[in-house]
């Protein structure tokens, strides 16, 4: 019996009915003439009305991948710490989408620290937020979906993005890794900014010690900062040599709190 992971945010951060939510997601994103084909791209994860509009930003950009690895942040801290699904598939409102077996058990096998397990993906937010933008631009896309914990040590992040990256240079698949994550959150946005500019410069650069030590100087609230990492690491190691902010926002600009605002910034790395 396949092993279906429902959505657990469906009606709450995006639209629960087909209908609405493809219609969302037409507003979205754009139809561009020139496209990107990028090794890795980072997408925030908030509710569509906060930051749909920069992730279909990046969307629009891009040549539909026909696999794409999602890494998020644990933010409940169930399961492993470094978890793949265990599902066959994933739901949505716009129907379901397969796990790549061929990729996710490669992963397994040649990763220290990634786990199969299902208890770690059961309630987070992270990862399904961006299926359906995957979905919307390639209908058959399959995905990978890698949680991984911002806990303790960093050496897991570096090696789960490099294990990825070794993982698509022997398969011939057009494969897009996706770092899901939002900035600074819960400041006012002029110290946000001011902050998650000087993440996002290493970030465009490709300097994943530079980001790390810059989250850690300037105390900033990136929660998918080891997703981050992976990605660039992975995109590094692919060829990638340079990056591009696609729109930085907060989500004042739609609640009209500009005290109290979290941060998101969509990147493409290629």
């Amino acid at each position: 019996m396949e092993k279906i992971r429902k959505p657990v945010v469906s009606g709450y951060f995006y639209p629960g009915e087909e209908k609405i939510l493809r219609e969302d997601l037409k507003r979205y994103i754009e139809h561009e003439e020139k496209k990107l084909s990028p090794k890795a791209i980072i997408c925030p994860h908030a509710g569509y009305v906060y930051s749909g509009k920069t992730a279909g930003k990046v969307y629009s950009k891009i040549i539909p991948p026909d696999v794409a690895i999602i890494i998020g942040p644990n933010h409940h801290g169930y399961g492993e710490p470094y978890a793949i699904d265990d599902s066959d598939e994933w739901e949505t409102p716009l129907g379901k989408v397969e796990i790549d077996k061929e990729i996710k058990e490669k992963l397994l096998e040649k990763s220290r620290y990634l786990h199969a397990d299902s208890i770690a993906h059961k309630q987070g937010h992270s990862i399904e937020v961006q299926i359906p933008f995957l979905q919307f631009i390639n209908p058959v896309i399959t995905i990978v979906p890698v949680l991984i914990s911002g806990m303790h040590d960093a050496n897991p992040w570096y090696e789960i993005g490099y294990t990825i990256a070794l993982t698509i240079d022997q398969i011939k698949k057009n494969v897009l890794v996706i770092a899901s994550s939002d900035f600074t959150h819960y400041e006012p946005a002029e110290s946000a900014e001011k902050k998650d500019r000087l993440a996002i410069e290493k970030i465009v650069n490709l300097d994943a010690d530079g980001f790390l030590d810059t989250v850690s100087e300037h105390d900033i609230s990136i929660c998918g900062f080891a997703p981050i990492v992976s990605a660039i690491t992975s995109a590094k190691t692919l060829g990638s040599n340079k990056g591009m902010l696609v729109e930085y926002t907060n989500s004042g600009k739609v609640s009209g709190d500009f005290e109290q605002v979290v941060g998101y910034a969509g990147i493409i790395l290629f």
